[in-house]
């Protein structure tokens, strides 16, 4: 198994910029404002041949609770449970406070090995800027620049040394990710919940307010024999209604994961109507070419007449989802979660589908001459063959002559044929049209 490194701090300390640094990546929010990180945040690194796993967490607040604070609290703690180092990061330029404190007594009585790091330092000699955090008794601080990296490959080496002791090297298990699953969807409609659902713990904080979810978190589990990597997202409202500058990174990072996810759940609350903006995350999923399943939430907290409406309303407003499985299920009261993960599964797998050139080319000459496309004044297009262009989504290349002036609706027909031949569900399908150039076009 990987050394799991956590780092903590109070808000503001740079422990996001340190997570990014360590993982080479841009996958934590950053912004000079406290309190952005919530979650606990997972990411992978590697110093020469030893990898190792970074715990980014949220501003540590041991004393508080009650409300998101102590949410926070708990995510922080549970993640110093896993860790086999604790990073402790605080601020040389604020200096020591007496929240330093509380978290460096809170860390000696959890008995895990600490070591103390003292962020934003360019600039400054060490005598200046190490000398107040002796006083927490944690052994000598090591200054260091998250922003520019400064210090941060002795960091993490010195931290490996120790989290490594014991450990033999040729014994770690190098995992690869499965299936990614983003979940996304408004505010508060139970994403988090799902989340924490399908993984058996209370992984990502869960509170009754919008827009508790900032960053997108990945998770990655097992589920009877399967690898798939949770992508839990923050909620997306209108754009005249994100108004905060850390909210609109969020909307970023959670159209970016729906950009790296193989499969995208969307999830809908059965207590409210379907909204525009329902309407609007659904088609930005299909544009993306993700596969996609629907699920309807807090089904258990709706009478048969609400029910009923709901489902009118799936119907009805977003229509062009019919090729995906649409759920009713409680995320809280975990019904209806094994059916929808068959659906992501089955979603999976036709988005992946190779498609034989033969079978393409024998289901498009059935549905040609089960109904041919209109003529074009004295021209009708003429399909030849068609082989497969890509995956996730699958892509049909269609080779003929005149393929300009075949409609929309013609494609559509089409497309439905390929689904029904090869039982594509769940997944946007593209067609692509190429017609023969005529050699003797520029030739008197």
């Amino acid at each position: 198994m990987k050394p799991v490194i956590t780092l903590v701090g109070r808000p503001n300390v740079g422990k996001s910029t340190l997570f990014n640094r360590l993982t080479r990546s841009r996958d934590a929010l950053v912004t000079n404002l406290p309190g952005l990180t919530r979650d606990r945040h997972y990411g992978e690194g590697r110093v020469g041949e030893l990898p190792y796993l970074v715990v980014d967490t949220g501003g540590f607040e041991p004393i508080a609770k009650a409300g998101i604070l102590h949410e926070m609290a708990r995510q922080t703690r549970q993640a110093v449970e896993e860790a086999d180092v604790v990073v402790f990061v605080v601020d040389g330029r604020n200096g020591l406070s007496a929240q330093d404190k509380t978290i460096a007594e809170y860390l000696r009585k959890t008995g895990r090995p600490i070591f103390l790091v003292v962020n934003k330092a360019e600039g400054m000699k060490y005598s200046a800027v190490a000398t107040d955090f002796y006083e927490l008794g944690l052994g000598d601080p090591l200054a260091t620049s998250a922003t520019h990296g400064d210090g941060v490959s002795d960091m993490i080496e010195q931290a490996l040394t120790i989290a490594y002791i014991g450990r033999v090297p040729n014994d770690i298990v190098y995992s690869k990710r499965g299936i990614k699953i983003a979940v996304v969807g408004r505010p508060n409609v139970g994403k988090s919940t799902l989340v924490n659902t399908l993984l058996g713990e209370e992984r990502v904080i869960v509170f009754d307010l919008p827009g508790t979810t900032r960053d997108s978190i990945y998770v990655d589990f097992e589920r009877q024999g399967r690898q798939y990597t949770l992508i839990d997202t923050a909620g997306l409202r209108k754009r005249g209604k994100v108004f905060e500058t850390v909210e609109k990174f969020s909307v970023v990072k959670t159209l970016q994961s729906i950009a790296d996810a193989n499969v995208v759940i969307i999830l809908l609350d059965a207590q409210q109507n379907i909204s525009e903006q329902d309407a609007h995350i659904a088609g930005f999923v299909v544009e993306q070419g993700r596969a996609l399943v629907i699920g309807v939430n807090k089904w258990d907290s709706v009478d048969e007449h609400m029910r009923g409406r709901a489902k009118a309303n799936l119907a009805r407003q977003l229509k062009f989802l019919d090729f995906a499985k649409s759920h009713y299920i409680s995320a809280a009261k975990k019904t209806g979660i094994n059916a929808l993960m068959r659906s992501v599964d089955i979603a999976y797998a036709a988005a992946m589908a190779k498609l034989p050139t033969p079978k393409l080319t024998r289901a498009m000459i059935d549905a040609v001459q089960f109904q041919q496309s209109r003529r074009c004044g004295l021209v009708r297009p003429k399909l030849r063959y068609a082989h497969q262009g890509g995956q996730n989504p699958p892509i049909i290349i269609i080779h003929g002559n005149a393929l300009n002036a075949i409609t929309d609706t013609y494609k559509r027909y089409l497309e439905n044929r390929f689904r029904q031949a090869f039982n594509l569900i769940g997944t946007p399908l593209r067609i692509e049209f190429r017609s023969s150039r005529n050699p003797y076009t520029h030739k008197e």
